[in-house]
């Protein structure tokens, strides 16, 4: 099933996201990834606290820049999804 808007930015660069599909997602955090010439809305994964010491990782980042950390995840998270 596919569903189809079209939208207008305002003057700050803002889109409306339809209701009908907010309510699908589950809380109002979202990603958005830029994609060549698109851009991707994802809902926001849950928090990455609740799984501290359920996994182990080989992370190359320093831990003390969580900063970091987190977007090595992101880009492993977004491999394992490609393949």
């Amino acid at each position: 099933m596919s569903d189809v808007e079209v939208k207008r930015l305002d003057e700050q660069g803002r889109l409306i996201i339809p209701k009908r599909w907010r309510k699908v997602l589950k809380g109002d955090r979202v990603v958005m990834r830029l994609k060549e010439s698109s851009i991707e809305i994802e809902p926001m994964p849950p928090e990455l606290t609740k799984f501290f010491d359920s996994v182990d990782v080989d992370v190359k980042s320093d831990l003390s820049d969580w900063h970091s950390v987190r977007r090595e995840l992101w880009r492993r998270a977004d491999e394992v999804r490609r393949q």
